[in-house]
């Protein structure tokens, strides 16, 4: 089964050790900034080209083996009728986007968590 909350992680911790000098950082800041910073990066959430996958069908395999993430995820947006649209119209990589970016914050914290200790 494909886990959105460790393969976001693991996006931010490459992202982290390719573009961000942690060099005494303040980890609430950094928080906060790669918050702002991910939710439109590609390589993380795939949210500013609109596909992470960049195919339809690896998209839906992800999202396939989701669907309780999918439920939690449009009950917490309030996006079920737009996840609705996106399903019947094999838009299997919207959705997928959309969990990427629903998941970040608790990626972010994980990884973050992870450095922290790695740092101790």
């Amino acid at each position: 089964m494909y886990d959105y909350y460790e393969a976001v992680k693991e996006n931010v911790l490459k992202y982290i050790e390719e573009e961000v000098d942690t060099d005494g950082i303040d980890f609430e800041e950094l928080e906060t900034q790669l918050y702002d910073d991910l939710f439109t990066e590609d390589s993380v959430t795939g949210n500013a080209s609109g596909s992470y996958t960049s195919s339809r069908a690896q998209a839906r395999e992800y999202i396939e083996e989701n669907k309780d993430l999918i439920r939690e995820m449009c009950s917490e947006f309030g996006c079920e009728e737009q996840v609705k649209g996106w399903w019947f119209s094999d838009d299997y990589e919207s959705i997928d986007v959309s969990i990427r970016c629903y998941v970040l914050g608790s990626a972010i914290g994980s990884a973050l968590e992870e450095l922290r200790e790695a740092a101790e």
